[in-house]
């Protein structure tokens, strides 16, 4: 069996000392591809950086909408530019955040739109962060459908079923992180219930959001999405085998510039 970590920060500073060990445990536990997803121009770069020099990491560029508000003149600029580096695969992350308030926002739907606009522009899918805020997602995604075809996925997904419907109408995956393993989570199992096999994804957001049963220890790391795999199959009434084959080609098809 074969995985794929949809997204993963390996750039942050808690996989300094072992960032090497990280992905060959990883590779261990059948973990064989890893996009590491940029927050800022610096980090973007980082990531791009790390898939440069490991050949199962690949990158995702953008500015996540939380850190919009203190973007230096050209960090934008400097995002088109890293789009277009080989090793780049996707735009993000991006998206809204009512939940914190870093961020006016009219200034995150101005970053947002910039992003969809790039992905129809470059044909490079996105990767969309949500909290507290499906309906204003919902109706960017649709004015940018509106334009023109979408590709791109709803990252760590807690959102109802009826918005994950809407979004896969619009051409987009849903994809679960480790908060789908909490044991209170019933209702988010039942939503990964609703979702067609052909637009799921998995990935751990880590180092945050260790599944169970890790949850609560010092990390998370790409190697333990294969605890949401199992999770999400038990909850489906699927073998782990059927959801690693689809997960793993959804990342293929979605991620178009991946190399197997």
């Amino acid at each position: 069996m074969h995985f794929v970590d949809t997204h993963a920060h390996l750039d942050d500073e808690q996989f300094d000392d072992d960032r090497a060990n990280v992905l060959t445990r990883a590779l261990d536990a059948g973990v064989t591809t890893v996009i590491a997803i940029g927050c800022t121009a610096a980090s973007s770069q980082a990531c791009v950086d790390l898939a440069a020099s490991h050949p199962r990491v690949f990158a995702a560029v953008g500015l996540q909408p939380n850190g919009c508000a203190v973007a230096k003149p050209g960090d934008w600029d400097e995002v088109v530019r890293l789009s277009g580096h080989e090793r780049v695969v996707a735009l993000g992350e991006t998206g809204l955040d009512r939940y914190w308030d870093y961020t006016p926002f009219p200034l995150q739907q101005d970053y947002f739109d910039r992003h969809l606009r790039l992905s129809q522009d470059a044909g490079l899918p996105f990767v969309v962060h949500m909290r507290d805020c499906g309906g204003d997602i919902l109706e960017m995604l649709t004015d940018a459908g509106n334009r023109g075809p979408l590709r791109g996925v709803m990252h760590s997904y807690t959102g109802d079923a009826a918005l994950a419907g809407a979004c896969i109408d619009l051409g987009l995956y849903i994809s679960f992180a480790g908060m789908v393993t909490y044991k209170k989570a019933t209702e988010l199992r039942e939503v990964a219930m609703t979702i067609p096999l052909e637009k799921l994804l998995i990935e751990t957001d880590s180092p945050y959001l260790s599944p169970h049963p890790r949850r609560g220890q010092r990390r998370n790391e790409p190697a333990l999405v294969v605890h949401t795999a199992e999770c999400l199959a038990e909850t489906r009434g699927e073998s782990l085998e059927t959801l690693a084959a689809a997960t793993t080609a959804n990342a293929f098809t979605l991620f178009d510039r991946l190399q197997r």
